[in-house]
């Protein structure tokens, strides 16, 4: 009689736990928000807000610099979106559902400007982040993560990918300018520097406004 309560107890602690783990529809315990840029149009995410599909939100969930290429020799091309996308620089949100918008707001430190935007996400990224894939990757067997590009104009462009397989394109949009600057105000007008293969590459080439 003890060893069957036992059990019982062990079962539903096991239930419990995977109820927590397992935010309301997701088949998986997190997915992952990343960032990047085309190359040498370094970003600066000051701010990324996630909202789920039940309203819930969750703060910070981005921040810093963008994934981007930049080699020193200056044989990167800013022109458009590079094919090897990756994932972008980011990390996972857990404790959310899938998403249904997400507020960003960056420094393009490549004019510079400061951009915020408020995307919403549409049905069919979630969709597909839902989709087992079939065949699965090696080590994942879903859409999991959500990449977002910002570029140089308040550019946004959205991705879903797994660990393989191609990226699907979900979404584009267009940034409206921060009026409060850099931080808020809070920098005396003054963005985060560019490094110097950055510089270097956009006094040589200009900026490619409208390849994104």
């Amino acid at each position: 009689m003890k060893s069957a309560l036992f059990g019982l107890l062990i079962f539903l602690l096991a239930g419990c736990t995977n109820s927590e783990q397992y935010a309301g529809n997701l088949p998986y315990p997190y997915w992952r928000l990343g960032f990047l840029a085309p190359d040498y149009m370094e970003v600066w995410v000051e701010t990324a807000d996630v909202e789920d599909v039940h309203g819930n939100r969750f703060y910070q969930m981005g921040g810093g610099t963008a994934s981007i290429a930049k080699p020193a020799d200056g044989s990167g091309n800013a022109a458009g979106w590079r094919s090897n996308l990756g994932w972008g620089a980011g990390r996972h949100v857990n404790g959310a559902d899938l998403p249904k918008r997400i507020y960003v707001r960056w420094q393009s430190m490549a004019e510079p400007q400061t951009y915020r935007v408020i995307l919403d996400i549409p049905e069919r990224a979630r969709q597909l982040m839902s989709e087992r894939l079939d065949p699965p990757c090696r080590t994942s067997e879903y859409r999991h993560a959500l990449a977002l590009g910002l570029a140089p104009g308040g550019i946004v462009r959205g991705w879903v990918m797994s660990t393989c397989g191609k990226p699907i394109e979900v979404l584009r949009a267009q940034a409206e300018i921060e009026p409060k600057g850099p931080y808020r105000g809070e920098s005396n007008g003054k963005h985060r520097p560019l490094s110097d293969s950055a510089k270097a590459y956009i006094e040589k080439h200009g900026i490619p406004y409208g390849s994104w």
